[in-house]
């Protein structure tokens, strides 16, 4: 089996890339605009640095089986339309163009609960999308384009995945852009305040990378198309998340709340997993608390090396 993943020096991708050289050989595109090389430490496929944008897909001349298509700006405060559209919309138009050229009848990509924007929750892939950004538009836009391909090659299996809060190991080159699990770990593990907005009773579907990466095998494994959230369906305060934080570093920490300035934000999110889990057969190993706990030994593991 031969793999294609793009954005595969990024946060999931570089995670998916390696997860998948146990079951396929694995070709991985990134321009490196938004990764980082040391996420690739690990990879033993074959690197192209190139931008999927304009990247020649006719240099493959042995056939791929599946394309996993990461690669993305998910910056949720962008406010460049003609860039994100792009970047996140075009290239995926380009990415099914190449996958029906190469007779490639598997592709999963990464969608997002950004397209739920401010939706009731829990939030079922059969509500009305309902963004509030450029970043949840552009998600639209791409489910849209994969429809239109489905209606005209109905033969393929193409899955969409919803991912929601996403932390783990190969964030750390996204600053600003990082999960807030990460940003306030930093935080804590600094002896800082952790700073969130008022009041910290906002809740997410906090979701561990380990697991994204499984939605993506089992997407691969699935024989239908569609699209599904990737969440653990079981969503957490950032109050609470700081309370773990702290717990796991062994502090007590009180939170320094301020005031929201963004009017888009969504203040609650949280996966429906009903059709995930039986279409998929995708339910989330870690909550939370086993999340965080395997993530601040992988990141204390990561700074000690860095000392050597």
């Amino acid at each position: 089996m031969i793999s294609l993943v793009t954005g595969a020096a990024g946060f999931i991708g570089s995670n998916l890339a390696k997860r998948l050289q146990g079951i396929s050989k694995v070709f991985g595109f990134d321009d490196l605009s938004y990764g980082s090389k040391d996420n690739l430490n690990g990879f033993n496929g074959e690197f192209i640095a190139e931008d999927i944008r304009n990247c020649d897909y006719s240099k493959f001349t042995s056939k791929i089986d599946a394309i996993f298509h990461q690669a993305a700006i998910t910056d949720t405060t962008l406010n460049e339309e003609a860039l994100v559209d792009s970047v996140n919309v075009e290239a995926f138009r380009r990415i099914l163009n190449f996958a029906k050229k190469n007779d490639c009848k598997k592709v999963v990509y990464a969608s997002s609960a950004a397209v739920y924007g401010k939706g009731k929750v829990p939030m079922k892939e059969d509500q009305p999308p309902s963004p509030t950004n450029i970043y949840g538009e552009s998600k639209v836009r791409m489910e849209a384009l994969a429809r239109e391909f489905l209606k005209e090659n109905p033969e393929y299996s193409v899955v969409g995945l919803r991912y929601f809060n996403v932390y783990g190991p190969g964030e750390f080159h996204k600053k600003k852009a990082a999960s807030m699990v990460y940003q306030l770990y930093l935080q804590v593990a600094s002896d800082r305040n952790p700073r969130i907005f008022k009041w910290g009773e906002q809740f997410r579907d906090f979701i561990y990378v380990e697991d994204v990466a499984e939605a993506n095998i089992r997407a691969l494994e699935y024989g239908k198309s569609g699209i599904f959230n990737v969440g653990t369906g079981k969503p957490n305060t950032f109050n609470r998340l700081i309370e773990i934080l702290n717990t796991q570093l062994g502090k007590d920490l009180k939170p320094e709340y301020f005031d929201n300035p963004y009017g888009f934000y969504q203040d609650q999110t949280q996966a429906d997993t009903n059709l995930s889990s039986s279409e998929l057969g995708f339910n989330a190993k870690y909550d939370l608390e086993s999340g965080v706990k395997d993530y601040i030994k992988i990141v204390k593991k990561a700074k000690r090396e860095d000392k050597c």
